[in-house]
């Protein structure tokens, strides 16, 4: 009785299991149908600083644009001397 139960269960995770796995790969394929296919096919930048977008808008990467306020503070330390 128990071990017909956990049959059925182990069964059950299986196909579970095998759909999930199915999943994932079929999603990784199409998200790399693009770079696949083409002949020097590659993952477009994810960097805001390289995005035309951002420039536009004067946006840069958040390293940068702490950089440019900390240049522009009036009462900064410096931690140079110390």
């Amino acid at each position: 009785m128990v071990a017909k139960i956990i049959v059925s269960l182990w069964a059950f995770v299986k196909m579970k299991l095998i759909l999930v796995i199915g999943i994932v790969a079929l999603s990784l394929l199409l998200l790399s149908v693009r770079v696949l296919l083409k002949k020097n096919g590659r993952f477009s930048s994810q960097h805001i600083s390289e995005s035309k977008a951002m420039q536009q808008r004067g946006i840069h990467c958040a390293t940068a644009q702490d950089r440019e306020a900390r240049a522009k503070t009036v009462n900064r330390i410096n931690t140079k001397e110390m």
